[in-house]
């Protein structure tokens, strides 16, 4: 009889046990835990020379794009301003050239000009000479005239062409050289602006490597930060669990300051792992029992700036 009552005894303890871990498990504030990580980027120096002026500090703030630095660029400049004015000399060049040309154009219409009105003298002296007014020799040299005229114009037009065609050719070669400046102004162009040191994202620098007034080069990291505004928490979840996560589906993540305190964001997943792994060792699961687990991303808005990166969080989902 008494070993009857002491099996019914250890009977109600193992349900009541049962009972007490059914509770606690239905209970459990999180479905899963993780770290926070954050975007990274490391900034490096794009040029090479003295860093003139660095205006970073660890633990600042900084937006997309802003100039936080810049390396010496006079000797780019200074290069620049050189092809800048050879161009305007080869500008010159082609001014005076077309000048020249414009002028031989002119002297080809006085020759047009003076010899029509040397052709009217010419008929009206035929006219006075056959009345016998004027004596012949006065025809004879405007005859004269109008066959050196003629002369100079065939001269002259010979010299037009030949001209145009050089023309023609050192305007070919003007272009191609001044084209070619322009492509060197450009690629000093795009080094003058690598000199300017820029964040490339929003957010906090978490690591500073040089100092104002050092000789850089480029590759050379300058410094590093992330993007603590847009947070990620790498949580794990069971083969079990995971039947009841997808992309995209909307979760509750929870920092975990220790004693219990913490704070409460919205979270979406964004990615799920497609093949397993073993239980890593900074993670606890709810079902101690698997061995391997699957890694999501759940992207968090740091509202508030309460989540650092490396702090452990949990999710509900």
């Amino acid at each position: 009889m008494k070993k009857s009552l002491f099996f019914k005894s250890l009977g109600a303890v193992a349900a009541m046990l049962a009972m007490l871990t059914a509770c606690s498990k239905e209970q459990q504030p999180h479905d899963a835990t993780g770290t926070f990580e954050a975007t990274e980027v490391t900034v490096a120096a794009k040029a090479t020379g003295q860093l003139q002026q660095f205006l970073v500090t660890e633990g600042q703030e900084v937006t997309a794009n802003a100039q936080v630095g810049q390396i010496d660029d006079t000797q780019l400049r200074l290069q620049r301003t050189q092809l800048e004015s050879t161009k305007k000399q080869l500008a010159a060049s082609r001014g005076a050239t077309t000048s020249r040309q414009l002028d031989l154009d002119k002297q080809v219409a006085s020759l047009r000009q003076q010899i029509a009105n040397a052709r009217r003298e010419q008929t009206r002296f035929r006219e006075l000479v056959a009345d016998g007014a004027v004596p012949q020799k006065q025809l004879d040299d405007i005859n004269y005239q109008i066959a050196v005229l003629e002369r100079q114009l065939v001269a002259t037009q010979e010299q037009v062409r030949s001209n145009n065609a050089s023309l023609a050719e050192q305007g070919q070669s003007i272009n191609a050289q001044i084209e070619g400046i322009n492509v060197q102004q450009a690629q000093l162009d795009d080094h003058i602006a690598n000199a300017q040191v820029l964040a490339p994202i929003s957010g906090t620098v978490i690591e500073k490597y040089v100092e104002q007034g050092e000789f850089v080069t480029t590759g050379k990291p300058l410094f590093k930060m992330a993007d603590t505004r847009q947070m990620t928490l790498r949580a794990y979840v069971t083969s079990a669990q995971l039947q009841q996560v997808r992309v995209g589906q909307a979760v509750k993540v929870m920092t975990d300051f220790g004693n219990n305190q913490g704070q409460t964001y919205d979270g979406t997943v964004t990615w799920i792992s497609q093949k397993s792994e073993f239980t890593p060792k900074t993670i606890v699961t709810e079902d101690e029992r698997a061995d391997l687990v699957y890694a999501v991303k759940i992207a968090v808005t740091n509202t508030d700036g309460g989540i650092k990166m490396g702090m452990y969080g949990k999710v509900k989902l």
